[in-house]
């Protein structure tokens, strides 16, 4: 059987999005490679022919990720952009899809521990991230602070048992950080 000239790059964007999905709802350390090609339909032999390891893969599934968290949530396009990325990211269904959320939530912990070279790199788009904010509110640390908290808030969330008390962390950190977008009041 012959495959088509996009072929293995195809394939290669499967396992990165299989994996990526079972990384950020198991934990990538969870998932060995056998499994990850299983769940694309191939042998785990095939799994070398796109990554020369599994730290390759995680490499490339956290640039993936964070890029696309960059053209999601960042703010190009305005205060207004800003506030709607806010509310789908502090919302119950963030909570609940690990998956097909953020990685920075889900990832961080194991990127932490993971080699310089890929803690760079997450730092790159963080980074990325951070200034497209800090240029809509006109502040380095209120964006590196409503960042860090947009984070913590969902990691809370998902650690709580009860949907009422992660509604409470929700709310809580969006409208608190509505009035830290806000600013004084005169």
């Amino acid at each position: 059987m012959r495959y088509s000239a996009n072929h293995k790059e195809e394939t290669r964007e499967k396992l990165l999005q299989s994996s990526a999905i079972s990384a950020k709802k198991s934990g990538f350390s969870t998932v060995g490679v056998d499994g990850l090609m299983k769940a694309i339909g191939l042998s785990g032999g095939a799994f070398y022919s796109h990554f020369s390891s599994k730290d390759e893969l995680f490499a490339s599934i956290v640039e993936r990720e964070l890029r696309q968290s960059l053209e999601r949530l960042g703010a190009d396009q305005g205060r207004e952009k800003l506030e709607r990325c806010l509310k789908q990211y502090l919302s119950l269904s963030h909570v609940e899809h690990a998956e097909s959320g953020c990685a920075l939530p889900a990832l961080g912990a194991e990127i932490a521990r993971s080699d310089m070279s890929i803690r760079r790199q997450a730092e790159h788009w963080i980074c990325l991230l951070q200034e497209s904010w800090a240029q809509v509110l006109e502040s380095e640390s209120l964006a590196w602070a409503i960042l860090s908290q947009c984070i913590g808030a969902l990691v809370m969330a998902r650690m709580l048992a009860t949907e009422e008390l992660q509604r409470t962390v929700l709310r809580s950190s969006y409208d608190e950080i509505g009035r830290q977008i806000a600013g004084p009041r005169i």
